[in-house]
Formats: C-alpha cells, sequence, structure tokens
C-alpha cells in the first residue's frame, strides 16, 4: 500500500519541479532578451546623444593646412 506522505511528497516535487521549470522558461526566453535589448539601447542612445554634443570620432581640424600655392 502506497503511504499518504509518500505520494504528498512525489506531488510537492513535481509542482516544484514545475514551478522552476516555467521560471526558468520565463526568464530565459522574457525577461533577459529584453534587458539585453533595453541594455544595448541605452547604450547606443547614450553614444548618440555624446556625439550630438561633442561630434563624430576622428580627426577634428577646425582650421585645415592651406595646400601649398607656390607651384
Amino acid at each position: 500500500m502506497v503511504e499518504p506522505t509518500a505520494t504528498l511528497e512525489q506531488t510537492s516535487f513535481r509542482q516544484k519541479r514545475r514551478r522552476e521549470l516555467l521560471t526558468f522558461v520565463v526568464l530565459a526566453f522574457g525577461i533577459w532578451p529584453i534587458v539585453a535589448v533595453g541594455t544595448v539601447a541605452t547604450y547606443g542612445f547614450a553614444v548618440w546623444a555624446y556625439q550630438i554634443v561633442y561630434g563624430p570620432p576622428g580627426p577634428h581640424d577646425i582650421n585645415p593646412a592651406r595646400p601649398n600655392s607656390a607651384e
């Protein structure tokens, strides 16, 4: 004969396992992709805003050298 406590433990184990699996699926395919996209978007926005204020990277010659006109 099966003891009631053994059946209860088995049911509790199955419920716990199912809950953990559901939590993993929600985190792995729901929350973490949203966090990753948000992080990349925030970084991109920060770079864009920085370049709006300070200009794009590269040399910044305000007064470029004039070509030699002695030729």
